[in-house]
Formats: C-alpha cells, sequence, structure tokens
C-alpha cells in the first residue's frame, strides 16, 4: 500500500539534497537560495488542500477509486519534471521546473495520507501512518546516496551540470511513476457506502467547491490541529533553512571553501553532503516502527517532543564539526526526529477529525507545513544576508533553535480521542 511513498519521496530528496545545489552550478547567491525554493511551500498550499477536498467528493471505479486517480496524475507529473530538470540551462528554467516538480509531488503525496486513513482501523493506523515514514526513509536515502555514489561512475560536466545530475534525476523519474504504479495496481480502495455514493453523486460540484470545503473545515478544525500548527511553524521553517544550507555549511566547515571559491572542492562537499543526508535517511526508516511501540506505550506527544529535541541537538552541533566523518553521529538525531515528523503528528490528529473529511483535513494539516516554508522563503534571505552574515554555519544553527522551539510547544498539545462535528 505504501509502495508508491517511496518513488514520492525520492523525488522529494532529490529536491532537498540536489536542487540547491544545481541553482548553486547556476550560479545562484546564497541570499537567493530561498526565493528560489518558493514553488514549494506555494504550489503546497494550493495543491494539497484543494486535492483534498476534491478526493473526498471522487468515486471512479474505472481510475482506480477516490484517492487513486489523484497519486497517479501527480506522479507522471513528476516523473517528466525530473525527466527534464536536468536540461535545464539557466536559473529560472531551473526555478520553473521546481514549480511544475513539486506540483506533482503534492497532487501525488497528499492522497496517500488520506489513503491510509481511509483503510485502516484505529489500531493498524500508527503502522500505516509509520510505513509512510519508513518509505520516506527509504526513499529519500537512495536519493541522497545518489548524490554520493553516481558522481563516482558518472564523470564529468554535460552543459552547465556535472553528468551525475543527470543520472539521478533520470532514475528518480522512473521511480516516482514505476512505485505509484504498483501501489495502486496491487491495493484496493474500500467502496464508500451506499449512503456516501449517493451523497457524491447528488453533490454539484463547482469551480469555488474545494474552497468552500476548505474554509468551512478551517472554521470547525479541532483545537489540537490548532495546537500542532504552533509547531509545526517552527519545525517546518527549521527544517527549510537545513535543506537550504547543509551544503554550503560542510563546505564552510569541512573543505573551508564556498561554491564562489572553488566549485570542484564545493561539488565534492555537495556529494559528501548526499550521503550525511542520506544516513539521517537510513536512521529514519531504521527507527520509524520503533516508534510505534513509544507512541503505544507513552504518548505520540511525548515520542514526538523527545525526537525534536534529539533533532535540535543535532543541528546545533552540526555546524562546528570538522571532521567530515563526525557529521554522522551529528545528523543522526535529526534522522530520529525526521522519523517522527512523517508520522506521529498525524496520529495525535486522526482520531479528531471525521472519517468522510480525512481528505480535506490532511490537506489542511500540509497547509500548516508549507505555510512556515511560505514564510521562510520570503524571510529567511533577509534574515540570512543581514543577521547570518550568508554563513550558511549559522543558518543551521538558527534551524537548531527554532527546533527547540517547537519541541517546547508540543507539549502543549492537548489529543482528544473524539471526532469533531464537521458538516
Amino acid at each position: 500500500m505504501n509502495v508508491g511513498f517511496f518513488g514520492i519521496q525520492y523525488s522529494f530528496g532529490l529536491q532537498q539534497s540536489a536542487v540547491n545545489p544545481i541553482y548553486d552550478f547556476l550560479g545562484a547567491h546564497p541570499d537567493q537560495i530561498p526565493l528560489l525554493n518558493l514553488a514549494g511551500p506555494l504550489t503546497g498550499l494550493l495543491i494539497q488542500p484543494l486535492i483534498g477536498a476534491l478526493s473526498d467528493k471522487t468515486w471512479s471505479p474505472r481510475m482506480g477509486g477516490r484517492r487513486k486517480p489523484y497519486f497517479l496524475i501527480g506522479a507522471l507529473v513528476c516523473s517528466v519534471a525530473l525527466f527534464l530538470f536536468p536540461f535545464s540551462s539557466s536559473l529560472w528554467m531551473a526555478a520553473g521546473l521546481l514549480w511544475i516538480l513539486d506540483a506533482g509531488n503534492n497532487t501525488a503525496m497528499e492522497p496517500y495520507r488520506a489513503f491510509i486513513a481511509d483503510k485502516l482501523d484505529e489500531e493498524q493506523q500508527p503502522i500505516g501512518f509509520q510505513a509512510q515514514s519508513f518509505f520516506t526513509g527509504f526513499g529519500q536515502t537512495l536519493a541522497n546516496l545518489s548524490l554520493f555514489l553516481f558522481p563516482l561512475v558518472f564523470i564529468g560536466m554535460t552543459g552547465k551540470l556535472p553528468t551525475w545530475v543527470f543520472a539521478s534525476f533520470l532514475f528518480g523519474s522512473f521511480c516516482s511513476i514505476a512505485s505509484v504504479w504498483w501501489s495502486s495496481y496491487t491495493t484496493k480502495e474500500i467502496p464508500p457506502s451506499a449512503a456516501e455514493l449517493e451523497k457524491i453523486k447528488t453533490e454539484r460540484i463547482s469551480v469555488i467547491t474545494p474552497f468552500v470545503d476548505i474554509a468551512k473545515a478551517v472554521v470547525a478544525m479541532p483545537k489540537v490541529m490548532w495546537q500542532l500548527a504552533l509547531v509545526y511553524l517552527f519545525q517546518w521553517y527549521a527544517l527549510f533553512c537545513y535543506w537550504q544550507n547543509s551544503s554550503k555549511s560542510i563546505a564552510l566547515s569541512v573543505w573551508n571553501t564556498s561554491p564562489e571559491q572553488d566549485m570542484a572542492k564545493y561539488g565534492e562537499a555537495v556529494s559528501w553532503t548526499g550521503l550525511v543526508n542520506g544516513w539521517y535517511n537510513i536512521v529514519t526508516f531504521l527507527c520509524a516502527f520503533s516508534l510505534v511501540y513509544f507512541a503505544k506505550k507513552y504518548s505520540p506527544k511525548q515520542v514526538h517532543f523527545g525526537c525534536l529535541l534529539l533533532a535540535a541537538i543535532g543541528f546545533l552541533v552540526f555546524p562546528h564539526i570538522h571532521n567530515k566523518y563526525l557529521l554522522f553521529p551529528a545528523i543522526t538525531g535529526f534522522g530520529i526526529g525526521w522519523a517522527s515528523m512523517m508520522g506521529i503528528p498525524y496520529l495525535m490528529i486522526v482520531s479528531s477529525i471525521p472519517k468522510e473529511r480525512y481528505g480535506v483535513y490532511m490537506g489542511i494539516i500540509n497547509m500548516m507545513i508549507v505555510i512556515p516554508m511560505f514564510i521562510q522563503t520570503v524571510t529567511f534571505g533577509y534574515i540570512m544576508k543581514h543577521f547570518l552574515h550568508n554563513d550558511a554555519r549559522l543558518a543551521i544553527s538558527f534551524a537548531g533553535v527554532l527546533l527547540l522551539i517547537s519541541a517546547v510547544f508540543t507539549l502543549f498539545i492537548s489529543v482528544s480521542k473524539t471526532p469533531s462535528n464537521v458538516s
């Protein structure tokens, strides 16, 4: 059921670790990087809640059901964008393709969250959501390892970009559509009841219907989701700071260089960053299922607090390390945190929302993710230039402080077992 999440997350892994170095290779300045990443937050903000609202009102046996039509179309768009990305001849061509890539990824990913909630009962949901965390780690591990292994095999430049970039993105294009197709082919959706089907058939859907549904859902949103939104504000702002600056931080702290000083050495740092980020994703898929045990023994809230704390400590230590091998134990904390981020928060809210509204509420949760990312893309360039002196190491430390704040706010979340009454 979750195999398709592997391909989606392979693509996200390339976005996290390869897109920003590509911007560097194409001549971007450090303070331009946040705005060049604007595609992710905006497409997520617009697409995921809309797709969620539409999928709640969809049932197409010919196309596979309620959620499948959307994640199949999204995977196809994603594959095309991944295929074209390494052919970018300019900075703005790469930025434009990132918009298309993110649109495809968001269309594919949002129904997957609701798909799990649709098919699994309360006892199975912890395993279901942490299986997504497992495949997140697995997919992103391979994406990041490709940044380390492919340069050893695919040597030289093709146009303005290293040849390994082409290999990584073409492989990602195949993984995206193939894994989602396999998941769709082998897993059936649960048909709606006769009453649900009649409601889907009789409800009139117009251009404004999804927006009305989203607005109603936000107004009636349970308290636990507002509390989670505050945690996410600091958590996801921090993660964008890390993904945008990890390669340059390692280049400065280990190789004592930057893209402007020595592009060859910076390429080595990018390759090593792929290995480091691959390691934290290995940690993610190794510990994903163990978090289910701790969430049941204690509570999802306590587990998420502890995992955020470990991630914060890792970020605070990371930019002060000069031995490239010591980066691995430092980033291990983030690997554990990432395993929690991709699954545990959904356990905190799924019992508080009605089953027939899973799609729209999973989309709203993604809004809580992308709004902090949007804020980061429009504010962090100024912070980076005027307060952090364009020093990527300070950006990682800044991210660590934000994760500490998000961990504290996690302790204030009150989890309800009673689903909200949402019309």
